[in-house]
């Protein structure tokens, strides 16, 4: 059966199915089209696949341009219709994987996507997961509910795993570039999937199983929320002592080896880092062990948005001002820098806990005009970013630049505004107005 698809596969003639087409699936998209492979991209939002229909693009680095791109000679089309996942012969699933209130593994949009595939899988289909999560996942989640029907992991069908490894923004590595970790179910299932990826990834790394490429994904994102743990919690040690956690890195980043700068922040956000250590911890549990390293750096990380709260409010209280019916404009919704992604922003967070403090609060973002609906702050949706003027920013009692973007001119933000609370050391370049900065 394997020599079926990798011949299909090498030919060309394989239909690439792709379940969940946003910051991980769309980039995915265009790397199997420019492979030459077609695909048949599946979503729950109508808006998305209406406008990939019309050649528009809803992700800021992925122009439309490329949408046509896709779309050209009918190597592109997406649906909602879920009924028809039997035809393709790889389906790879890039949906969310989220937190509980409880902040437990929320399995919803893989068990749903799971069982919309078991409803219509075939004999020699390939399913892929690409959505981080635990050790186990595949096997423990899919593979159950996949051969309820009948048809057996291996010897009907191929199950794998592949990590996605997206950084939306970055210019010196792409989709296509970033190696491509792979585990399958059986030697088979990884032929069949390294062969599936090779079409549109330039390296592609096979590993032993699916668990070992789902944990790969986890210790590389807790490697950098441990980390980043570290060095918040040495900015609040520093901030006592009056010495700058910045200048602390600039200069240990000088010592050729044996030290990787990891920066502070008002909080973690993006899809992985701040969810994918609880999921390891969580599965943890269920060994018998307690992650206290993990658990600890997610706790300092969880509290750096009330850290910036707080050193927002010391600094008003020292102008004779109260948090409480203050003029706060939040500077960056994205995540990080130069993108239009939000998910699990902190600044969702700061908006939330200064207006729970009874602050009037606006924000601004050149790459988020208004806010969409999002899982946690669903009450944010329709929010406007306000025009960051000189005029519009002496209106605020403090503005907080949570994310750094490039576009931002911040000799014209500290110049304009009566307090600035930087928790990204992005005024480290203004010269003049620096007694009103206060690092956070």
């Amino acid at each position: 059966m394997v020599e079926q698809f990798l011949a299909k596969i090498e030919s060309k003639k394989a239909l690439i199915g792709i379940v969940g087409l946003g910051y991980v699936g769309l980039p995915l998209v265009r790397e199997f089209t420019r492979g030459g492979m077609r695909v048949l991209g599946f979503d729950v939002d109508p808006r998305k696949v209406s406008a990939l229909a019309a050649g528009k693009s809803y992700i800021e680095h992925i122009p439309s341009s490329t949408i046509g791109e896709m779309l050209a000679g009918g190597r592109f089309e997406s649906t909602t219709d879920f009924s028809r996942l039997k035809a393709p012969d790889c389906i790879i699933i890039c949906v969310p994987t989220p937190l509980t209130k409880q902040r437990e593994p929320d399995m919803r949009y893989i068990e749903q996507t799971t069982q919309a595939a078991a409803r219509t899988l075939r004999k020699g289909q390939l399913i892929v997961l690409e959505s981080t999560t635990y050790p186990g996942t595949t096997r423990e989640v899919m593979l159950p509910v996949l051969e309820a029907g009948g048809l057996k992991a291996g010897k009907d069908f191929f199950l794998a795993f592949s990590p996605e490894r997206e950084d939306p923004g970055r210019k010196d590595y792409s989709t296509k570039t970033i190696p491509k970790v792979v585990g399958g179910y059986d030697k088979d299932s990884l032929a069949a999937a390294v062969a599936t990826y090779k079409t549109a990834i330039d390296t592609v790394v096979p590993v032993s199983s699916c668990e070992a490429a789902e944990a790969s994904k986890i210790l590389e994102n807790t490697y950098r929320c441990v980390n980043i743990a570290l060095v918040n919690e040495l900015k609040t040690l520093f901030d006592r002592m009056g010495i700058d956690v910045w200048e602390v890195i600039r200069a240990a980043s000088t010592k050729p080896f044996g030290f990787t700068p990891f920066y502070p922040g008002p909080g973690l956000g993006g899809h992985c880092i701040p969810i994918d250590p609880f999921y390891l911890s969580w599965k943890a549990r269920q060994y018998g062990m307690t992650t206290r390293f993990i658990e600890l750096a997610g706790e300092v990380n969880v509290a750096m948005p009330r850290y910036v709260v707080q050193r927002t409010m010391e600094k008003l209280n020292d102008k004779a001002k109260a948090l409480k019916g203050a003029k706060v404009l939040i500077l960056g919704l994205a995540y990080k820098k130069d993108v239009d992604d939000m998910r699990e922003s902190p600044s969702l967070e700061l908006i939330e806990l200064f207006r729970h403090m009874g602050s009037k609060v606006d924000y601004n973002d050149p790459h988020i005009p208004v806010v969409p609906p999002t899982r946690e702050f669903p009450q944010f949706a329709g929010m406007k970013s306000v025009p960051l003027t000189a005029a519009n920013l002496k209106k605020y009692d403090v503005a907080v630049i949570s994310t750094d973007h490039t576009k931002y001119d911040y000799d014209l933000i500290v110049a304009s505004s009566k307090l600035v609370v930087d928790s990204r050391n992005a005024t480290r370049n203004v010269k003049k107005g620096r007694e009103k900065i206060v690092k956070a």
